[in-house]
């Protein structure tokens, strides 16, 4: 590896290297490697792809154009050979002819850094906002400075701007505009912007990737003893987008708007900028839930962690088809519930009801569930309190018996390290230790699973039984799947050529996919309100994930109407 801070910067990789980005998975390329600070003020090589007819070489860094070097294994002696010219803007290029074993260096544009003064001269508006939140006192904090952070060359990446290079940070005495958190943090160097702002070759980048974030929110990259949030977040669900979802809206742009707008970071940061993900992310949409989904670095809101909506609410709040039909529908939407919980802008139940005979409810619907306000009921009141709906008084309050946490998806989800710590598990998944604040743990989570196991058996029994014997004979042809939606998911037991029952499996919850009637014997079924009644509330209790944990009490309840829809086919 090679590198020069003259005019261009140089860095050379291996053919033989192995790429993080794939080609399929990553047609636009983003910073996948983080480095101290955020943005690499110097080219940084994320590796190489091998295609059918060559190798396709990502990379990145300072905006600007670039141009791509290749060798032979002999570094001693064999001269660099350009290939095209100083032209790339793409920060990617595909090789077809090389070496057997061959090096490459890409070289591209000085880095010059030039403090956030200059960039408020056309950016007042954002830059009035960032000078408010923690990212602006990052190195000016007592608490950093009493530690010695001034001084101590393992903190200053990520507490000035571009320290280490020509340009960047020296000292606080040398170059005081350049202490902080600053713009080119996460932008990169803009120096040549400011002296050229009409040239588009040299606009600093906007990158939505988390390893931007990473590079300084990273155990990797602090002295300090703070959660490694980035490799939580890595380790999370929100890391990566579903392949079954990604390959729904690689299928067809108008998918790319009705599930990307949840399961694309990408997709969704774009709607709320007004724009639409079919038409602009046509080749990005598999960018998956990073940090600038859920946190806006350049607003404050009063909060330090900078979140883009609340942590609790108790609106009902519910994402339709027709909510993502159209950008100007989702825009309503979002700014007519700006408000509500920052998880339940996803994780809502899409508008299901009892009626659709197309498919189960969608596994998004925790706050709806966790609010007690989806779900046929034959005993209680609507809506229904739920157990764990949240109040902004203390941490855990008590109505009529009830529990509410004042976080609630956070309360359980992203639990801090310690009673008085503010800082949050990224791993989004509880542990035990967090039900020993209400329950008694493991004890509490056996006799709940049991219980809602029982009553689970019990309505799938009762349906099974309704489509063996009184279900229509046209239903009936269909087994014992009749009552079940078209698509799969299903669970609808069978038996084998022994008579044993298949298909579900208590102690684990696992479940044998089997597809329902078709659309055609659907039909038929809206005869039966009741099996439809029995069957959505069957699903809101298992496609919500939690087996009862995000609202027990009202699970039991729902789970006890369905017994009686089921018995009761007509109603």
């Amino acid at each position: 590896m090679k590198s020069s801070f003259g005019r261009k910067t140089i860095l050379a990789l291996t053919a033989l290297g192995i790429c993080r980005l794939s080609l399929l998975a990553q047609p636009v390329p983003h910073l996948s490697i983080t480095q101290p600070g955020g943005m690499p003020g110097l080219p940084v090589m994320m590796g190489i792809t091998r295609l059918t007819n060559g190798v396709r070489l990502t990379w990145d860094g300072p905006s600007g154009y670039y141009q791509v070097f290749q060798k032979s294994n002999n570094l001693q002696s064999a001269a660099w050979l350009a290939l095209g010219k100083a032209t790339n803007l793409a920060r990617t290029a595909t090789i077809t002819q090389l070496y057997n074993s061959a090096f490459f260096r890409v070289s591209g544009p000085a880095t010059k850094y030039a403090g956030s003064k200059v960039c408020i001269t056309c950016h007042l508006n954002i830059c009035s906002y960032e000078t408010n939140t923690p990212h602006a006192s990052a190195f000016s904090n007592p608490v950093f400075q009493s530690n010695g952070g001034q001084n101590n060359s393992s903190c200053l990446p990520c507490h000035t701007v571009g320290y280490g290079l020509p340009t960047g940070f020296v000292s606080g005495s040398a170059t005081p505009q350049l202490e902080n958190v600053q713009c080119e943090n996460c932008h990169g160097p803009a120096a040549n912007h400011a002296a050229s702002p009409d040239d588009p070759t040299v606009v600093p980048q906007v990158e939505i990737a988390a390893d931007v974030c990473g590079g300084c929110h990273s155990a990797s990259h602090t002295a300090y003893t703070n959660p490694p949030t980035f490799e939580e977040w890595s380790a999370s669900g929100h890391s990566a987008v579903v392949p079954d979802v990604l390959q729904t809206m690689s299928s067809s742009t108008n998918n790319i708007l009705s599930c990307g707008v949840c399961h694309s970071g990408s997709a969704r940061l774009a709607l709320l900028d007004g724009l639409n993900p079919a038409v602009a992310l046509t080749k990005d949409y598999n960018v998956p839930q990073t940090c600038a989904v859920c946190h806006d670095p350049h607003q404050n809101n009063a909060n330090p962690v900078q979140l883009r909506n609340p942590i609790s609410s108790f609106g009902n709040f519910e994402l339709t088809s027709a909510d993502t039909a159209t950008v100007s529908a989702f825009t309503n939407k979002y700014n007519a519930n700006a408000n509500i919980n920052l998880c339940a802008q996803c994780h809502n139940d899409r508008g299901a009801a009892w009626t659709d005979t197309s498919r189960a409810p969608h596994h998004s619907l925790q706050y709806n569930l966790l609010l007690g306000s989806i779900g046929e009921q034959l005993y209680l009141p609507s809506p229904f309190p739920g157990a764990h709906a949240g109040l902004p008084s203390s941490a855990i309050y008590s109505i009529n018996g009830l529990f509410y946490l004042t976080n609630q998806c956070a309360s359980c989800h992203m639990p801090s390290s310690s009673a008085s710590s503010t800082d949050f598990s990224h791993t989004f998944r509880p542990g035990y230790n967090v039900c020993l604040n209400c329950h008694d743990g493991p004890t509490y989570q056996a006799s709940l699973t049991f219980d809602l196991s029982n009553q689970v058996s019990q309505v799938i029994g009762s349906l099974n039984s309704w489509a063996a014997t009184s279900a229509p004979a046209a239903l009936r042809t269909n087994g014992a799947v009749a009552w079940e939606y078209p698509s799969s998911d299903g669970l609808a037991w069978q038996t084998n050529s022994s008579g044993q029952l298949t298909g579900w499996t208590q102690s684990d919850q696992v479940y044998t996919n089997f597809n329902g009637p078709a659309a055609a014997f659907q039909s038929t079924l809206t005869n039966y309100p009741g099996i439809l009644k029995a069957r959505f509330n069957l699903y809101l209790i298992l496609n919500d994930g939690s087996f009862g944990v995000h609202n027990p009490i009202y699970a039991r309840f729902l789970l006890q109407s369905a017994m009686a829809f089921a018995l009761s086919p007509t109603n």
